[in-house]
């Protein structure tokens, strides 16, 4: 019988606070899975950014009067099977004190199965006193529209099936018998819906064609017998093939199951340096070191090298839909190298291998990584941001670096970075976006990364036989380091009188008044704001990313200007939560909960990122206070969840109980955050070496020791500079060959200079202009060569 109310509400999502991801270290298992509320949440398959359930909970009813969902009404405890395997026991005590459900959630190492061992336990009463259901909600192929649940037997094992988009299947069985079965739509008809209001099965339905589609299973509690029971969920492109794999499974057992997949973590965990430390005792049953590493191993499929996504989980999810099909389970190249640190820092050298192998791969044709991505590097967004465009190039120095690169791989390697440093030094310095994908223009952090990488690419195309290039690399990061305060240290502003400061680096400063004295002129748009209070003055907007400067290497940690930008920074952005100090990622941030704690929407009130708790300590670290850096390691492992994963943001307010929000907490944006994992790593590693472990030494030795600046500075079109300091040579830089027709006496004489390329194809003339006295007026035009035309106007550069 077909299940009325077709097709169902409109689909969402589920909650991002997970507290358990896992996943098989076999290539024939391509099944993940999430944990939270003390339930299955999103299960993927067959790749780690494809989502094909919403959530897999129980229920328990008394048949007349008795509602209960574990989900809801339980007290959940989690722990892992073994320290460093992501397989978890829940426990899960009914609030009202009748029942108590055990489970142990693994996948089946040798088949694409998640597998559950439950033992249901009458606190109250007896067996016989209890219903026990099932409900799985499909959301195949991430889209919880248009799948189609039924009931049916496989090989006389009845089932509960559904299937969704291009034909992908799922199938659900259990070890002992199921009392009654039904799928109907959420909202109307399915289980939930029965349960709620009649506390059993009132109608079975056969079928729930095209909609968003709920499955319910009784299982039959008096054949328990009181032992545990297995669920198994098996996904397929056939149906039958579902059905095959979950039977499988559960002939095999759970206890054959068990052993291969604690033992293929055990491995790997054994491989890796032992950078264990004691646990607070809030987390004694945790180790913080191990949940981190199994974390980056879960979110990087061994049936997709190298490619990491950022999160198992949906920020907001419950109020989330079909139309967000990212999620957080892309690839960030940002992300993903910082993860690659994470792996290289822990000893995971073959997967920061794969990570680099892979984003060689998937680099776009003219040399740039797109914002982010599927697996196979289609795009997702398609933003630019200029630090995705370096850090492959950092990962690939820093693995050469340690001596894992061998010379034929680094050859391999090398046209990935001369295209990337081509398209960086005719991009740049200006980022599209910045990191946190809102802003373009001059960015601290984006800068930071931009230069490091071109030093980096220089010696590595220098090794090539490169030199051209190599020294174009060099020139060009020398003149972006040597305006870097121009761009963003802002002085004189109600800041720096509050404080008593001299100046500080703002958040970013806007391209498009680059053409003024001073890019810190402008405003900048703040996201996910209010209409009406988007547009900020830059030099106003202050964010931790100004401490890239000191992590990677560009100045040091003792630097006037950076002391004076972290007082500002403490002031503004810091917050004292219980764990400890956390900060905010600039003021004004607006993606975060509403003030009454609901969803973001689009607008909200950005809240505290661990992630930044553990930059502040390598900032320390780097100060040379390891005190200070330790105490804020602690910090940022007590900003994890009960399963020790580490969320995107924490809550800065009061309690919302009925919202699940409490005082330095995870709040519902993503969790974990993958990236965040990898920032402990290497605090770990950077603490256990006593060094900033993925600092790059060339900006440390080029710009603080040897203390080098360039010679010139460069005019091109997407950096129209109205000002060079005395004593500069003026550079031309152009995309084609041209003629500078140039005076420095408003033309009363005037001057020819004929460009050449350089590198990179662009081509450049140095106008000698370093005698020039102070308020010279530079007046200069071109004429394009190979299309024998005048650009039509004249430009001026003034001497300061």
């Amino acid at each position: 019988m077909q299940a009325p109310g077709a097709p169902g509400m409109e689909a969402r999502w589920t909650s991002s606070a997970k507290s358990g991801v896992g996943t098989a270290l076999t290539a024939n298992s391509r099944i993940w899975f999430t944990i939270s509320h003390g339930i299955l949440n999103e299960i993927y398959f067959p790749r780690v950014d494809t989502a094909c359930t919403r959530d897999f909970g129980l229920i328990v009813t008394d048949g007349r009067d008795y509602f209960s969902e574990e989900k809801r009404h339980t007290a959940h405890e989690v722990a892992m099977v073994e320290e460093g395997v992501p397989g978890f026991r829940l426990t899960n005590t009914a609030l009202d004190g009748r029942y108590r459900m055990s489970k142990q959630i693994i996948t089946d190492p040798l088949r694409d199965t998640v597998l559950q061992e439950v033992r249901f336990e009458p606190l109250h009463g007896t067996l016989l006193d209890y219903r026990l259901y099932a409900l799985i909600a499909p959301h195949l192929v991430n889209g919880g529209a248009g799948n189609t649940a039924w009931l049916d037997d496989y090989k006389g094992t009845p089932m509960l099936f559904a299937q969704g988009r291009f034909g992908v299947s799922l199938a659900v069985a259990c070890s002992v018998p199921w009392a009654n079965r039904s799928v109907g739509y959420v909202g109307t008809s399915d289980g939930w819906q029965q349960l709620s209001q009649h506390k059993h099965l009132a109608e079975c339905y056969s079928e729930a064609p095209n909609g968003n589609v709920a499955m319910t299973g009784e299982i039959d509690l008096p054949a328990t017998g009181g032992a545990p029971f297995l669920l198994a969920l098996s996904i397929a492109a056939r149906p039958q093939e579902a059905a095959y794999r979950a039977l499988a499974t559960l002939q095999g057992g759970f206890d054959a199951a068990l052993k291969g997949y604690v033992s293929g973590w055990r491995k790997w965990q054994e491989s890796l340096l032992p950078l264990d430390r004691a646990q607070p005792a809030r987390k004694k049953s945790l180790n913080a070191y191990r949940v981190s590493t199994s974390v980056l191993a879960v979110h990087s499929p061994v049936s997709f090298p190298g490619a990491v996504i950022a999160s198992l989980s949906i920020p907001w999810g419950t109020d989330k839909g079909d139309e967000d099909l990212g999620g957080y389970h892309l690839v960030w190249p940002r992300d993903l190298v910082e993860t690659a640190g994470g792996f290289l820092a822990a000893g995971a050298v073959n997967e920061a291998m794969a990570v680099l192998r892979y984003l060689n791969a998937v680099q776009e044709a003219d040399g740039h990584w797109s914002q982010n991505m599927w697996l196979d590097g289609e795009p997702y967004w398609h933003g630019v941001q200029m630090d995705e465009c370096a850090f492959p190039i950092l990962l690939m120095d820093m693995l050469r670096r340690e001596g894992h690169l061998s010379e034929d791989e680094v050859e391999r390697l090398t046209p990935m970075v001369q295209k990337a440093t081509g398209y960086l030094v005719r991009n740049g310095p200006v980022t599209g976006q910045d990191r946190w994908e809102e802003d373009a223009g001059y960015s601290p952090f984006t800068l930071a990364v931009e230069i490091a990488g071109l030093l980096a690419a220089a010696d590595i195309l220098e090794m090539a036989g490169h030199m051209r290039d190599a020294q174009y690399a060099r020139d060009t990061a020398d003149v972006w380091n040597d305006q870097i305060e121009r761009w963003t240290f802002a002085t004189d502003t109600p800041i720096c009188e509050k404080l008593g400061l001299s100046g500080y680096y703002v958040r970013i400063a806007p391209p498009d008044t680059c053409e003024a004295a001073s890019p810190l002129q402008g405003y900048v748009p703040i996201k996910n704001r209010p209409p009406e209070s988007t547009n900020q003055p830059a030099n106003l907007i202050l964010s931790p990313d100004a401490l890239a400067l000191v992590r990677f290497g560009l100045r040091a940690a003792d630097d006037p200007r950076i002391l004076d930008t972290v007082k500002a920074i403490d002031d503004m952005l810091k917050i004292e939560l219980p764990q400890g100090p956390v900060w905010y990622r600039y003021n004004g941030d607006g993606y975060g909960e509403k003030a009454d704690g609901s969803s973001f929407d689009g607008t909200g009130i950005g809240r505290a990122w661990p992630l930044l708790t553990g930059e502040r300590a390598h900032y320390e670290l780097a100060a040379g206070r390891t005190k200070e850096a330790q105490r804020l390691l602690n910090t940022l492992e007590r900003s994890s969840n009960e399963g020790g994963l580490i969320p995107e943001q924490v809550w800065d307010q009061d309690d919302i109980p009925e919202r699940g929000l409490f005082r330095g907490k995870p709040s519902g944006s993503a969790m974990p955050l993958v990236w965040a994992h990898g920032e402990h790593i290497k605090l770990l590693r950077s603490l256990h070496d006593g060094r900033v472990f993925d600092m790059p030494p060339q900006p440390v030795e080029r710009y603080q020791h040897r203390k080098v600046t360039a010679p010139f500075r460069a005019w091109r079109f997407n950096n129209r500079l109205r000002s060079i300091p005395q004593g500069k040579a003026l550079r031309i830089e152009l995309m084609e060959p041209a003629l500078v027709h140039w005076s420095m006496d408003g033309w009363s004489t005037a001057h020819d200079a004929t460009t050449e390329e350089a590198a990179f194809g662009i081509y450049v003339a140095d106008l000698p202009t370093g005698a020039a006295p102070p308020e010279t007026r530079i007046l200069f035009t071109l004429k394009w060569l190979q299309q024998e035309r005048w650009q039509g106007e004249d430009f001026v550069v003034v001497v300061t």
